[in-house]
């Protein structure tokens, strides 16, 4: 039995699960022609999910519409205005673009003109000025919406949300395109940021006193004919980030953390590395920079000795677990280290190594606890923490406080494991970093305006008015029939002009009087 509310005095029961809605609309009965809408009314009968799926497809088809009359008349000004003498029209051609209301087939003018070179090329106006070619035909924000969902959902899963959310039909291999053009281009970004920082042309001017790094490296299974047998690879990750900010009453977050995330050789990632900080702050002026790492060689080796290198605690701990199976010798080298009694620890691992040393070749109780020792001793230096070395630190800015590190595996888990290392997913080499591009620029929180840099060209100037005449004209192509009474009523609650305001949304909304 349904459940009764109250509601400013009066009893309102709510509607059973599977109700259908029997209406009767009264409409202007002189406006002619069979579209979506009028069929939707004349249904008597019909279930709210049909009713919510019938009105979708009818706004999907009106944006289709309104689309291609913009690109349209936006090519019909570039041609009028074109120098005629330079580009010779050669006719129109037909295509498409894929957008978050399906694809809108419309044409366009090519023109024949020469290059630089003497050259003799074919070209389409409406393209360059829309610059559709950055990483294809393409909208901003259906790249967006596919970019935001592969980093949550396998390629697949992609597909068939986007496919049925947005009107149009797009393969796992067409999410795989976007994602591989995408890294690309910001692989390139970061090979143009290295070349401003080579030459004295970084742009960073903010001014720090401390800069805390962290690095590790995250293990991936690799694609192949034999893949059981193929090794790992492993992909390079970084942080940095100026101190801790408060967040509430009990918790704190990492100061304007910056992540970085690639398949790069060390010295490469490195010199994308600095020049990510180059970019961002006058490096000059640092006074203080402290790393964080596990102690592997291609992260200490290429930082000057002037760096605070500490070893990572989980690292330490993990490696003790690992090679020290003796809960009470465990204990006691943590308690050793937790003591600061470094030279103490070390020489208790190098007697316990002698203790269980036998001739048994199996046996790895021995040999262990020697590389162990061998790890903590090659980090010596950085077994105790920055703050329990008495080294004098600058002072923190105001509203940021530094701790103890170690972020870096959480940093790891959140940008790139969850989506990359579980379900048995494998990679190719170049797979896996244009995937990690993306990762990384999306925990950066820059994802939105990387992609529109890369989708939306320069934006025509229609008035809306225009649209709404030729929807409305009879002599407006249409498939249900003719005019568009409809248009006019757009004047409802419209979340696309509410998210982020990239340059495409800017003119919609001037275009609709918003």
């Amino acid at each position: 039995m349904a459940r009764l509310v109250k509601n400013k005095g009066r009893r309102i029961t709510p509607l059973p699960k599977h109700t259908v809605f029997h209406y009767d609309i009264n409409y202007d009965t002189n406006i002619k022609g069979d579209c979506m809408m009028n069929t939707i009314i004349n249904e008597n009968l019909i279930s709210f999910k049909e009713l919510e799926i019938k009105i979708y497809d009818y706004i999907c088809e009106l944006g289709r519409e309104m689309t291609q009359i913009m690109l349209e008349g936006y090519d019909t000004e570039l041609r009028e205005g074109r120098n005629k003498k330079e580009y010779r029209c050669k006719g129109s051609r037909s295509t498409t673009i894929k957008t978050v209301y399906g694809e809108v087939e419309y044409s366009r003018n090519i023109y024949q003109t020469v290059t630089e070179e003497g050259k003799k090329a074919f070209i389409y106006l409406l393209d360059e000025a829309l610059a559709m070619d950055k990483i294809g035909m393409i909208s901003t924000n259906l790249a967006e919406k596919i970019a935001e969902t592969v980093t949550e959902a396998p390629y697949r899963v992609t597909a068939e949300m986007i496919s049925s959310t947005c009107g149009q039909s797009i393969s796992h291999s067409g999410v795989w395109n976007l994602i591989q053009k995408l890294g690309e281009r910001i692989s390139e970004e970061e090979k143009a940021v290295v070349s401003e920082m080579e030459q004295d042309q970084a742009k960073g001017t903010k001014e720090i006193p401390v800069l805390f790094e962290e690095m590790d490296g995250v293990w991936l299974r690799m694609q192949g004919k034999d893949h059981k047998r193929m090794k790992k690879q492993e992909m390079k990750v970084s942080v940095m980030y100026e101190g801790w900010e408060k967040d509430g009453k009990k918790n704190s977050r990492l100061s304007n953390k910056t992540v970085l995330a690639g398949m790069e050789k060390s010295d490469i990632f490195h010199q994308k590395r600095e020049a990510q900080i180059h970019r961002k702050y006058n490096a000059d002026e640092i006074k203080q920079r402290i790393l964080n790492g596990d102690g592997g060689s291609w992260i200490k080796d290429p930082y000057d000795p002037d760096v605070i290198f500490q070893l990572d605690r989980f690292h330490i701990y993990q490696e003790i677990k690992r090679k020290i199976k003796d809960k009470e010798a465990e204990k006691r080298i943590i308690e050793l280290i937790g003591q600061k009694k470094i030279d103490e620890m070390l020489e208790f691992i190098l007697i316990y190594a002698d203790s269980v040393e036998n001739n048994d070749e199996t046996d790895k109780t021995s040999s262990n606890a020697r590389k162990l020792y061998e790890y903590l001793n090659n980090n010596k230096e950085g077994l105790l923490p920055y703050t329990e070395r008495g080294i004098a630190i600058p002072e923190a800015p105001a509203n940021v406080v530094y701790k103890g590190m170690g972020v870096q595996e959480n940093q790891n888990c959140t940008t790139i494991t969850l989506r990359m290392k579980h379900r048995r997913m494998r990679w190719s080499p170049n797979g896996a970093n244009n995937m990690s591009k993306v990762l990384y620029t999306k925990e950066n929180r820059e994802l939105s305006k990387t992609i529109e840099r890369y989708t939306d060209g320069l934006i025509f100037a229609v008035q809306m008015q225009e649209v709404i005449k030729s929807l409305s004209a009879a002599k407006a192509p249409k498939k249900d029939g003719k005019g568009n009474p409809y248009v006019d009523r757009i004047r409802c609650h419209m979340p696309l002009f509410e998210g982020i305001q990239t340059a495409s949304r800017k003119a919609m909304k001037k275009a609709f009087g918003y």
